[in-house]
């Protein structure tokens, strides 16, 4: 059995997903790479099949009608075969050194039956244009090289989140999670990085700078006209959330993993209005009240207490116009740490 299983989701990117593939050949035989091509107009796809003819034990290649980058994280779930489970972005790519410790690390825990269900690594925002970077680590947050339950897993400060790339799931447990992404749908890490989560008993954290998130195109959904522009995709995404545990299983769940559970609903739903709320329209106002709306009808108790209880509380309270101006100089102040701008 391969150790790790990567998806790689190609949407027209015939420009940059060598780089990455070829960061995931590193891995040799133990690792699977399954290259989505989600319905490319352009040479993804050829691309995709000549790596498939010259490493046929490694690479696989789905090709299917677009629909979207969760469509090809479940093309990639339904089809791998490894013990772990990855989604590595096309135009991302891992740090062979890195790669080498990780499989070295799997291989050890396997010898001695004691698999965790999820690793957790650190990520680098890389903005390749300027040089520089920013490296999202989790050593303050849980203990390096231990496998542990969620009740050592410390709190998480507002800015910081275990996000898709810093994620490892044990394949198995993934499957058993149900997760299941919406297609035709941006945003959808948010909620890859939540639904799978209380499926995992153990961690392990690995202080690994594996994986490089690039920054700078135009396109890319980190882009804040973009974030703006598809608001109604962060609200889909925020309804998944939210109608996957209610607030009664959220608080059976054990101390740290019920305490990040709560984090990242609080978080991903202050993202949820501000985004929303940067223009005004009647169509973004309606939306975000159909928001509101279908988290009461599922969970009353799950709404108060978004609605009571939350980083968002204070943005309630504020009008329209100034809720579009805290946003901006939020964003503003968090690509500057991070490298976004």
């Amino acid at each position: 059995m391969k150790l790790i299983s990567f998806a790689v989701p190609c949407y027209n990117s015939q420009d940059y997903m060598r780089k990455c593939v070829d960061s995931l050949l590193t891995g040799g035989d133990e690792v699977e790479i399954i290259i989505v091509n989600d319905g490319s107009r352009d040479d993804t796809i050829n691309i995709a099949n000549v790596y498939a003819e010259k490493y046929p034990d490694i690479v696989k290649v789905i090709d299917k009608e677009n629909g979207g980058h969760g469509s090809g994280v479940n093309a990639g779930m339904a089809n791998s075969t490894g013990l772990y489970y990855k989604v590595v972005d096309s135009d991302d790519w891992l740090d062979d050194n890195a790669l080498a410790s990780l499989l070295s690390k799997i291989r050890e825990h396997k010898e001695k039956g004691t698999l965790p269900d999820l690793y957790v690594t650190n990520f680098i925002y890389d903005k390749v244009s300027e040089g520089t970077q920013y490296v999202s680590a989790y050593g303050d947050k849980m203990p390096e090289g231990q496998i542990i339950g969620w009740d050592k897993v410390k709190k998480f400060n507002l800015s910081h989140m275990m996000l898709m790339h810093a994620l490892l799931y044990k394949r198995e447990k993934l499957l058993q999670s149900g997760t299941v992404l919406p297609e035709h749908t941006f945003y959808v890490d948010n909620l890859f990085a939540y639904k799978p989560l209380p499926f995992m008993q153990t961690v392990c954290y690995l202080n690994l700078d594996l994986y490089h998130y690039f920054i700078g195109r135009e396109d890319q959904s980190v882009n804040r006209k973009n974030f703006v522009k598809r608001y109604e995709q962060q609200i889909r995404v925020m309804k998944c959330m939210t109608d996957a545990y209610t607030l009664d299983e959220i608080k059976k769940m054990p101390k740290g993993l019920k305490r990040y559970m709560w984090h990242s609903l609080e978080v991903i739903m202050m993202n949820t209005i501000f985004f929303t709320c940067a223009e005004d329209s009647p169509e973004r106002r309606k939306a975000l009240k159909e928001m509101w709306q279908h988290i009461k009808s599922k969970d009353k108790k799950l709404y108060r207490k978004l609605r009571s209880n939350s980083y968002a509380t204070a943005v309630n309270y504020l009008s329209w116009k100034f809720r579009g101006w805290v946003m901006t100089k939020g964003y503003n102040f968090l690509c500057k740490k991070i490298k976004l701008g």
